[in-house]
């Protein structure tokens, strides 16, 4: 069990930082510092869209229109940051043999 609850930790940790660089390539995107033309660049982006577009989309549907501003990322992580939470604690009263309250 706990070994699940590291993988799960793990792939927790891959989707934060996914969407952290997907955040930091949108405003450098936004501000012209790096050119959609390349070719490179432009694959990246749209790996990165096509793996967290269907977690943003539930959320976008829940929240109100903010216009250009997208909120979802900050969602995400705020949740995967909660999970997070859980999933330690669980970890520690597996590990100490259900003496950790969760």
């Amino acid at each position: 069990m706990l070994t699940i609850i590291q993988i799960l930790q793990v792939l927790l940790d891959l989707a934060w930082w996914i969407i952290i660089i997907q955040a930091v390539l949108s405003w450098l995107f936004a501000f012209n510092v790096i050119n959609t033309g390349n070719e490179f660049v432009r694959s990246i982006w749209q790996g990165l869209q096509v793996v967290t577009e269907p977690i943003y989309r539930p959320i976008r549907r829940i929240l109100p229109d903010f216009g250009a501003l997208d909120v979802s990322p900050i969602v995400v992580l705020v949740l995967i940051a909660i999970i997070d939470i859980v999933l330690n604690r669980l970890a520690a009263n597996i590990a100490t043999g259900g003496a950790v309250p969760l």
